[in-house]
């Protein structure tokens, strides 16, 4: 399941891919338009700045915006940025492995098995799944729609 940390993420970075050559955006605009509570916000952004996925100016002027074009920040980077591994067994991660303590031997282990193609698949989507996908596929007029309730 993804956790709200993980969701939040996206769509901030969503709203960051939205306004992508405007400028930098503050935390507090981009927490009252997608609702997020602009404390835990702020803890997103710092992990997103840290693993590159953002890059924050302060000052006048000052906000965050995305380092890559949206087409280029695939879902499981953000995922992984924000939470973790997203393997369901540790020794199934890519980027953290470590063997089970209660397992005999992993090539014979029923759990493993049963989840790893499951993981597999998982990892490929989340890696071709980019933010620029979510752009391309919004309701025509959404966007229209989110420029209209900011002016008013």
């Amino acid at each position: 399941m993804l956790t709200n940390r993980a969701k939040y993420a996206i769509k901030a970075l969503l709203h960051l891919a939205r306004r992508r050559g405007q400028g930098p955006v503050q935390a507090s605009v981009i927490a009252e338009a997608e609702q997020i509570p602009h404390k835990f916000l702020e803890v997103i952004l710092t992990q997103l700045r840290n693993r590159g996925v953002i890059r924050s100016k302060v000052g006048k002027g000052g906000g965050h915006e995305l380092v890559n074009d949206p087409a280029d920040i695939d879902l499981l980077t953000v995922m992984r940025a924000i939470d973790g591994p997203v393997a369901p067994l540790p020794c199934l991660s890519h980027t953290a492995y470590v063997r089970c303590d209660d397992c005999a031997d992993e090539a014979t282990c029923g759990a493993r098995m049963l989840l790893m193609r499951a993981h597999e698949i998982q990892v490929k989507e989340l890696s071709r799944t980019t933010l620029g996908d979510a752009l391309t596929s919004e309701p025509q007029g959404q966007t229209a729609r989110r420029r209209q309730r900011k002016q008013h």
